[in-house]
């Protein structure tokens, strides 16, 4: 982890290096605890600890009959966003998911992500699911900073001062269904508590060039990151892939 602080933030100190790093290991706890709580919280609760400064812009794509896209990183607490957004009943919201190799634990974080009512399909059936829902207005969430399993298909980029490779799903499905997407920032006010603000991407996905939608949204996650550094998941392995040259 400190070699992607370094490789992310050469500007830093390696004091303020590890300031992070131990900020980050306190935070993943807390997210782990956070994430068993989904359980058993309140509509009540999840709406205070994952606030929201203004839903306008959601209200306005809900007044317009318009089924959008929100995309999003692990950045805060994810898991909250969808349950929050589905407690607000500001509209449906699916998410995409990859189903767990253990039987088990993939039930346990089914129920634990659809408690609220938060409709959930694998990322293997996105469009399939996608069309079925085109007549339900809906927001369907992407989390876009997976790590990729290759190098092929994705879209290079430079993110964090490092040449990454990003997923382009969120653009190619928003261009095939021409759904707005909306980028969900989100910010930690204090231990246990967020709040979340939308930020436009796109209109009109089908007038943007290729690339425009995928650099968008991953400069607004970067721009997150850099203000919290401490709260987006360092762990997974997000560069372990290289551009073929």
């Amino acid at each position: 982890m400190i070699t992607n602080l370094r490789n992310s933030f050469p500007e830093k100190s390696e004091g303020e290096l590890h300031k992070i790093e131990k900020a980050f290991y306190r935070y993943l706890l807390d997210l782990t605890l956070e994430g068993f709580k989904m359980l058993t919280i309140s509509s009540n609760e999840v709406k205070k600890r994952m606030a929201c400064e203004d839903f306008s812009m959601i209200e306005d794509l809900k007044l317009r009959d318009q089924n959008f896209i929100y995309v999003l990183g692990h950045q805060g607490n994810w898991e909250w966003i969808g349950h929050s957004l589905s407690r607000h009943h500001v509209t449906q919201t699916d998410s995409l998911y990859h189903p767990l190799s253990n039987k088990f634990f993939d039930w346990l974080m089914y129920k634990m992500r659809t408690r609220a009512g938060t409709g959930l399909f694998p990322m293997q059936s996105s469009i399939r699911e996608m069309i079925k829902r085109k007549n339900q207005l809906n927001g369907t969430a992407f989390i876009a900073d997976q790590t990729p399993s290759s190098s092929e298909g994705v879209y290079w980029m430079t993110f964090l001062n490092q040449d990454t490779p990003v997923f382009t799903g969120t653009e190619k499905i928003a261009k095939k269904f021409n759904y707005p997407v909306v980028f969900i920032s989100v910010k930690k006010i204090k231990r246990g508590y967020y709040v979340m603000s939308f930020k436009k991407v796109t209109d009109k996905p089908l007038e943007t060039t290729d690339g425009f939608i995928t650099e968008t949204h991953t400069h607004m996650l970067e721009d997150d990151i850099k203000r919290q550094p401490e709260i987006w998941l360092w762990s997974h392995r997000r560069w372990k892939h290289r551009r073929k040259v």
